[in-house]
């Protein structure tokens, strides 16, 4: 499916929130990242913040990476969609995902792992997500490529999940409880409608050994990934562990996907924000961002696009360069996976 033009981003038709509403959204998310207590205001105000974060970026996402947000391990030879298909399928094999099994993905944002997973395994897979034009934008997508009776999507807050107990016999999350204010919160409401047994599968964003909180160039790196992607704080590794088996899992295993992205045999996962000259890779380059925010400033100029559309998109500018630094210091990973059990006698 092919991704938007960027004069289709500012003319599309089924957004939410209306051209007069953008400014005032980035202004109030703005808002949150400022003062001392901003950590605090970000985690009071999560629901708000992530919303407002979606409605703003969710088309420029779909221009700049298709339907599928989320980073991949990606080796030598290999595209960077395969890499991103082959890192779904691994969900779906690790969970055992099969013909009649019920799974939840977690986050789904427009469906592209939901409708990979689902075509790839046979199961029935459950879409949750909290933000309304994501949804639509989602149903429009899977029933279009006829996938309505093996996919279905609910609208809902991942801390507090609107299904009942036992429900799901898998579940699963691709770099979406990065947004949750509180792990332990998020997991247990995992833990909570899963079946007994149940596996639940994670791709997580996380700060590595290697960060110092003490380092000033660390911290802006840090902060700055925060900001340009809605996030109320990023966790560390044992803190998201500690968090896994605080909530009641058994954790069965774990390790980061991008280990060893420096290898000569695999490609850095921050390569598609640096970037390559390549029909699709161009938009990636800092020459294609240059030319992307000249367009969208252009259009914001003469009232095609609402005012506040060239903030959002410097904002994901700026986040580009962030998550590429963290990556080559090795400070940063957006992948790392994990998986757990819920206990028969759970």
């Amino acid at each position: 499916m092919s991704t938007p033009s960027i004069f289709e981003i500012q003319q599309n038709s089924e957004t939410i929130i209306s051209r007069e509403e953008v400014k005032k959204e980035i202004d109030e998310y703005d808002k949150l990242f400022q003062g001392a207590d901003s950590h605090e205001k970000r985690k009071n105000n999560y629901m708000t913040m992530v919303n407002n974060f979606y409605d703003l970026v969710t088309d420029f996402y779909e221009y700049g990476w298709g339907d599928s947000f989320h980073f991949a391990p990606r080796f030598k030879g290999e595209t960077f969609p395969e890499s991103i298909a082959r890192s779904e399928h691994f969900i779906a094999s690790r969970l055992g995902l099969r013909p009649g099994m019920k799974v939840i993905d977690i986050g789904c944002g427009v469906g592209g792992p939901l409708r990979t997973i689902a075509r790839f395994s046979g199961a029935h897979v459950t879409g949750l997500n909290n933000n309304a034009y994501q949804i639509k934008r989602a149903t429009k997508k899977t029933n279009s490529v006829g996938l309505s009776k093996q996919a279905d999507f609910l609208k809902s807050d991942f801390m507090n999940i609107s299904a009942e107990d036992n429900t799901f016999d898998a579940a699963y999350a691709i770099e979406a409880t990065c947004h949750a204010p509180d792990k332990v919160g998020c997991f247990s409401e995992i833990y909570r409608i899963l079946k007994p047994g149940g596996l639940f599968c994670c791709y997580e964003w996380c700060m590595t050994e290697n960060y110092d909180a003490k380092n000033g160039e660390h911290k802006a790196i840090k902060e700055g990934i925060e900001v340009g992607n809605g996030l109320p704080d990023i966790a560390s590794i044992p803190s998201v562990l500690e968090s896994v088996k605080k909530a009641g899992f058994e954790l069965v295993e774990a390790f980061d996907h991008h280990a060893n992205s420096q290898s000569p045999n695999e490609v850095p996962w921050y390569e598609p924000l640096s970037g390559t000259f390549s029909v699709q890779g161009f938009r990636h380059t800092q020459l294609g961002r240059n030319t992307t925010h000249f367009f969208v400033t252009y259009l914001e100029k003469f009232g095609v696009a609402p005012a506040g559309t060239t903030r959002v998109h410097e904002m994901l500018s700026l986040t580009a360069q962030e998550l590429v630094r963290g990556g080559q210091l090795q400070i940063f990973t957006p992948d790392y996976y994990f998986l757990a059990r819920k206990p028969l006698d759970g």
